[in-house]
């Protein structure tokens, strides 16, 4: 299994930590936020994973040589990290999409049981869609990813969502197996009017209107996205 993170943005809502590094190599408890993810993903069973940088790059290259990894690591560069959202990244890594991959935001720190459930559905997913890590609600949050799940089913997903009608939030994982149908997909949503600035949510969107989407609940808790300087703190009193 090969994993892809997305680590092209700045991270605004960190400075003036992200004046000085990209968000992804921000300290929380002592090491990078990828530095976690790439623990987590080792622990998860996963093998192989392609960075995707764009902001201060050339950082997250020094990081990598100077700090040893649990597993390979591929960097790649993406060099519309400027112009484009999340789907940018994604792209820059379209060649690896049409085999079994694991997809995470580069700010969002996961416990390797999370992910390792997550990664136990994979082989579910072959020819019939992708999986989506999805934690209830009872209530939503600013910066949420608005998820509605029926039936098991991921019908609806959309920051614009209206929250009356969200059963979930997004964890940022995505899972898929061989032949999943994610590629031809992600295709056709950048080609679309302003795709270059959609997430790459809208791909997993677009795939949920074919009922192509399986809801992956979980609910340990044992997950935070580093966004904001409080949400350090949110790490350091999250599940162990």
């Amino acid at each position: 299994m090969r994993a892809i993170i997305l680590s092209a943005g700045r991270g605004s809502r960190l400075l003036p930590l992200t004046d000085l590094m990209p968000k992804c190599l921000v300290p929380v408890g002592g090491r990078a936020i990828l530095d976690h993810q790439l623990h987590a993903l080792a622990e998860a069973g996963v093998d192989e994973a392609i960075v995707v940088a764009g902001y201060r790059h050339d950082q997250v290259g020094a990081h990598l040589a100077t700090h040893r990894s649990p597993l390979r690591v591929e960097l790649r560069f993406n060099p519309f990290w400027a112009v484009s959202s999340s789907i940018g990244s994604v792209w820059a890594a379209r060649d690896v999409l049409d085999d079994a991959f694991c997809l995470l935001n580069g700010d969002t720190t996961l416990t390797g049981k999370i992910l390792a459930r997550a990664l136990a559905h994979d082989g579910e997913y072959d020819r019939a869609g992708v999986g989506l890590v999805v934690e209830p609600i009872a209530r939503t949050d600013t910066d949420d990813m608005l998820v509605r799940v029926e039936n098991g089913r991921v019908v609806a997903v959309s920051k614009a969502l209206a929250p009356a009608t969200a059963t979930h939030r997004s964890l940022g994982v995505v899972v898929a197996g061989a032949q999943s149908g994610y590629l031809p997909v992600l295709d056709r949503v950048i080609a679309g009017a302003d795709g270059i600035n959609a997430y790459h949510h809208n791909v997993v969107a677009a795939l949920a209107t074919q009922g192509a989407v399986h809801a992956i609940v979980e609910e340990s808790g044992g997950w935070v996205e580093i966004d904001r300087p409080e949400d350090v703190e949110r790490w350091n009193a999250r599940p162990r």
